[in-house]
């Protein structure tokens, strides 16, 4: 369980490729704090750690991950977005975020906006995938309120601070992030059809 509250950003330092799944190896200053078998939310994908080395950490995605998120799309010295699960006894910032991405979106604008920044997503609607204004959005990980909510697209609004501390500084017009719906929405969603 996490919150989408972003812990710190890494970078991918190596990609290997084994069969259908991807090794991506990350260097972050929480890496070397990190444990084997533990989650950490990679840009909202909660994925096992399975390797560290000093500053690196190694995590596995498999196909599903792949076809379901941005991770096939990284490159080396893309800056990703990490999170550790939330303690129990901790403090629940954002909202309930629960690693798993049920889509992408595209960035169809990105405006500043006097020191702030009012983005702009597209995604191919999905019965049980809603926005709500002032509800929450999970974009690659971060915890966001939806400003203005369309069937298939919906924006955000942007303090200066999540720009510098999340890889949001590097998504333009045309790039893809990762959603994930709020949990609650989707559970209405679901009871509301039937």
């Amino acid at each position: 369980m996490f919150t989408g509250i972003i812990e710190t950003v890494g970078t991918v330092t190596k990609i290997e490729k084994e069969l259908g799944n991807l090794h991506f190896f990350v260097q972050s200053h929480i890496s070397n704090e990190l444990k084997i078998d533990q989650s950490v939310s990679h840009n909202g994908v909660c994925l096992t750690v399975v390797g560290i080395e000093e500053d690196v950490h190694k995590v596995t995605a498999i196909q599903e991950t792949l076809l379901k998120s941005n991770l096939s799309a990284l490159k080396i010295g893309d800056l990703v977005n990490l999170e550790r699960c939330t303690p129990a006894n901790g403090r629940f910032d954002g909202h309930i975020v629960q690693g798993h991405v049920d889509q992408t979106a595209r960035c169809i604008a990105k405006e500043e906006q006097h020191g702030s920044w009012l983005f702009t997503f597209t995604y191919e609607p999905q019965e049980q995938n809603i926005t709500v204004e002032k509800g929450s959005i999970t974009v690659n990980g971060i915890s966001l309120t939806v400003v203005n909510s369309l069937i298939n697209q919906f924006s955000v609004a942007i303090i200066p601070y999540t720009i510098e501390h999340t890889n949001l500084q590097q998504v333009n017009v045309g790039d893809t992030v990762n959603l994930e719906f709020d949990i609650i929405g989707k559970y209405v969603a679901k009871i509301l059809r039937g």
